[in-house]
């Protein structure tokens, strides 16, 4: 098993795989972040494509063969296992050689073909809960996993569409999806996107990534998922939501502190 009950799981990286020189710089931030704090389970993550743009001009990142050639670096220099976005079943099998966990987009989490085809890899397979769901339905897409003998499944909640461009997470989600068998996780950085209040982008409000990543610990999460960039207001995706990297470690060391009062 990936999951380790005895660490806190942290799905951190980049939103887009941008550059070697980009992912290297995040890399190193947590690899330190590893060492100093070994109750952490982090796994790298990153985009090879940006399948769900807002606008059709929006950069897409590196692509398929470039972005799985970073995140092999990512895993042979530092030593992480790797997650990134699938987003058709032909994507799974290749990907699935490279990546340590398939993540299925919120957008895509009732694709039938999409799911079942990232269950048989025996892969990881972390399944974001779609902005469209209660954590209720949650219970039919892990069904559908575990019907596709999935090796190991985990969910994750990255809040549901309030009114237009806002999100709203619900904290009783991570109990409710709980009950299914399977580690909850919260997407803390996607939760604070305004969709598409950007002019023809995403907005977002970093200044809320804290709370929501706490109230998800102190309320039973298993783990977090949480995208930092060396400078996000140059990022080609979700800069408005990625946590400045220099602000990473500390914001990590205060949930540790939270994970660790709500296990006891």
């Amino acid at each position: 098993m990936l999951h380790d009950k005895r660490r806190l799981l942290l799905i951190a990286g980049p939103c887009s795989l941008e550059s070697e020189s980009n992912c290297r710089t995040v890399a190193k931030e947590l690899k330190a972040l590893s060492i100093r704090f070994p109750e952490l389970n982090i796994i790298f993550k990153g985009s090879y494509d940006k399948a769900n743009r807002t606008s059709l001009g929006g950069d897409r990142g590196p692509g398929m063969e470039a972005g799985l050639e970073l995140l092999k670096l990512v895993k042979k220099d530092y030593g992480f296992a790797v997650l990134t976005d699938i987003h058709g079943p032909e994507h799974c099998e290749p990907v699935g050689r490279v990546v340590d966990v398939l993540q299925i987009p919120a957008f895509m989490c009732r694709q039938t073909d999409l799911l079942v085809a990232a269950a048989k890899t025996g892969k990881v397979v972390n399944v974001k809960k779609g902005q469209f769901l209660s954590p209720f339905e949650m219970k039919f897409v892990v069904d559908k996993l575990k019907g596709a003998n999935a090796a190991e499944i985990w969910q994750t909640d990255r809040g549901t569409t309030f009114g237009y461009q806002n999100l709203v997470v619900d904290m009783r989600s991570f109990p409710i999806m709980a009950s299914y068998g399977y580690p909850t996780i919260m997407d803390a950085t996607h939760a604070v996107q305004l969709p598409g209040a950007a002019g023809g982008a995403s907005g977002g409000q970093r200044e809320y990534v804290p709370v929501l990543a706490k109230a998800a610990l102190a309320a039973g999460a298993d783990g977090l998922f949480m995208e930092t960039h060396p400078d996000p207001a140059k990022a080609i995706s979700d800069g408005p939501s990625q946590v400045p990297l220099a602000e990473f470690p500390a914001l990590v060391e205060s949930c540790l502190r939270i994970w660790k009062a709500a296990r006891n």
